[in-house]
């Protein structure tokens, strides 16, 4: 099968099914507009990785050939002014070709061309250009910004099509083309992080942050931009409200105009929560296929749930009862509280989904929306909670899905005399299996793990935890990796903007924000670890104010 009208409808209809991608990309934010060469990356990107899916795909230069360019303008982007004899759009598809080849010369190029007539006639080229009307182009005519993308297009192209099985003609790079030397030294210096984190930094933000868009009409004379930086920049302080920060901002940014903090807050008041959501996975997804261009990530493996709440609310809640709920701990206390799922274990840290919690809704209702979003994401194969999450119910939703689980169980009389029981025998541990009801005759099976704790602080039955799995006691270590959601709450809380308003809708994307910031800076350590050593540590070498102090560069304040 080859190349059809059909095929590529099929193409473009799922990718317009897709919630997390848009094509063309100026369409869809007003970051971009038709000359934007970020913009053009991110389409061929979008297309690619549909595109080799087909059954009738499985050649990249009929991708080169039939990529649809018609929309993009080019011109921005020519030096020559002048009549040409080689349109640039074309001259743009035949150095692809050169790229995805990996040819040194034009000479090669000018042979492929003149063998491969079929090629010729998708371009719409009645003559080969020479080898010096080529060289010319690409040194002269094309801008420096132009070769560019061609190079990271043409990567991209490689990997989508190797990543879906299809011949390519030479081996891609699976690394993010950075700017600066390649490290030499195994042990590189502050400085050199410093330097390879800011270009990756760079990247990673003009990736991730066109996810984000306003209901704002046209003809707005601050730039959409301004919001999200303003956004980042009280992100890089702890505590710093809108007001203040606007004020700040004005003063500290490059920018002619910048939004002032009743307006900032008005933008985002009007941004629902399922809004905010949707463009909080679809800057994850973003983030994820960077990551994923390294050999060190991997987008498989345990995922962590959990509910973490903010400070306790101590002003006049009368109206907001479902929004301003109960503390976890069941104190008089009240405050918001937020739910994620978030990547543990051997995996890159990033928190897949955020959500709210509201008054009425299940435990087995907001894991399950989570586990929704985060198998869209990634492959999950074991999923940890705290103990908040026992319930039967969830359990059982967790093994239908083919998934494993590992959750700690509040200790109930049973448990509490079983307990007993271990500590006169003074055994460490134990296993029994359970059937937990369900209700109807129905019943979940799980096994029950007792653990005696080391150094414990009390002398009876208080000695032991216990846990449920349905994978045995062999998963039980990896409850262990629950304690990087905890230490990523308190990173989060940092990030976050300041404020007294009780709007939830502002409330909630502070905190999806602030998860973003965390994800970013997260991922930025391992790119920069996968650079500059080739081997990820759990540990970052990049830390969270370097990412911040980067960010803020690129709100033009540094």
């Amino acid at each position: 099968m080859v190349v059809s009208c059909g095929s590529q409808r099929s193409v473009f209809r799922r990718i317009a099914s897709q919630s997390y991608a848009e094509w063309p990309a100026y369409d869809s934010t007003p970051l971009y507009d038709r000359s934007s060469l970020a913009g053009l990356k991110e389409d061929i990107w979008t297309v690619a990785s549909t595109w080799f899916d087909h059954q009738a795909h499985h050649s990249v230069d009929e991708f080169v050939s039939h990529y649809p360019v018609a929309y993009f303008q080019f011109r921005p982007h020519d030096r020559y002014s002048g009549a040409t004899e080689y349109e640039i759009s074309n001259l743009f598809r035949v150095f692809l070709f050169k790229e995805i080849h990996g040819w040194t010369h034009e000479t090669a190029l000018v042979t492929y061309l003149t063998h491969h007539p079929e090629l010729r006639e998708q371009l719409g080229m009645e003559t080969v250009p020479d080898q010096s009307t080529l060289w010319r182009s690409w040194h002269n005519r094309f801008t420096a910004e132009l070769r560019e993308t061609v190079e990271a297009a043409a990567r991209t192209i490689l990997i989508k099509a190797q990543d879906a099985d299809v011949a390519v003609p030479r081996e891609p790079e699976r690394q993010l083309p950075f700017s600066g030397d390649e490290q030499e030294e195994s042990d590189p210096d502050n400085q050199a992080l410093l330097d390879e984190a800011e270009s990756i930094t760079d990247h990673i933000s003009h990736v991730v942050f066109p996810a984000f868009s306003l209901n704002r009409g046209d003809g707005c004379e601050i730039h959409e931009n301004a919001y999200w930086d303003l956004q980042t920049y009280l992100g890089l302080r702890e505590r710093l409200a809108a007001n203040e920060g606007a004020c700040s901002f004005v003063y500290e940014s490059s920018r002619a105009r910048t939004p002032l903090g009743h307006a900032h807050r008005d933008q985002i008041r009007d941004l629902s929560i399922e809004q905010i959501r949707e463009m909080y996975r679809q800057a994850v997804n973003r983030l994820l296929e960077e990551a994923a261009e390294t050999e060190e990530f991997f987008r498989a493996g345990i995922v962590a749930i959990d509910i973490t709440e903010a400070d306790p609310f101590t002003g006049d809640r009368t109206g907001h009862e479902d929004e301003i709920i109960g503390t976890k701990e069941q104190t008089d206390e009240y405050a918001y509280q937020w739910a994620t799922v978030q990547l543990v274990g051997n995996a890159v840290p990033i928190v897949l989904d955020a959500r709210p919690v509201r008054k009425g809704e299940t435990r087995k209702e907001i894991v399950e929306d989570l586990l929704d979003s985060a198998e869209d994401l990634v492959h999950v194969d074991n999923v940890l909670m705290d103990r908040e999450f026992d319930s039967q119910h969830i359990l059982e939703m967790l093994s239908q899905r083919g998934l494993s689980y590992v959750v700690p169980k509040r200790m109930q009389t049973s448990e509490k005399a079983q307990a007993k029981r271990l500590l006169q025998r003074g055994q460490d541990r134990y296993e029994t299996d359970r059937k937990l009801h369900l209700g109807k005759n129905e019943w979940h099976e799980t096994t029950l793990i007792y653990r005696r704790k080391e150094n414990a602080e009390h002398d009876d039955h208080r000695q032991y935890s216990v846990f449920m799995s349905n994978r045995g006691s062999g998963f039980l270590t990896e409850y262990g990796y629950r304690w990087e959601i905890e230490s990523g709450y308190r990173s989060i809380k940092r990030f976050m903007a300041a404020t007294t308003s009780k709007n939830f809708g502002l409330r909630f994307f502070y905190f999806a924000f602030a998860c973003l910031l965390y994800s970013i800076w997260r991922a930025v350590d391992l790119l920069v670890q996968a650079e500059v050593t080739g081997e990820y540590e759990h540990s970052p070498i990049v830390t969270a104010d370097n990412t911040l102090t980067l960010l803020k560069k690129e709100t033009g304040i540094g």
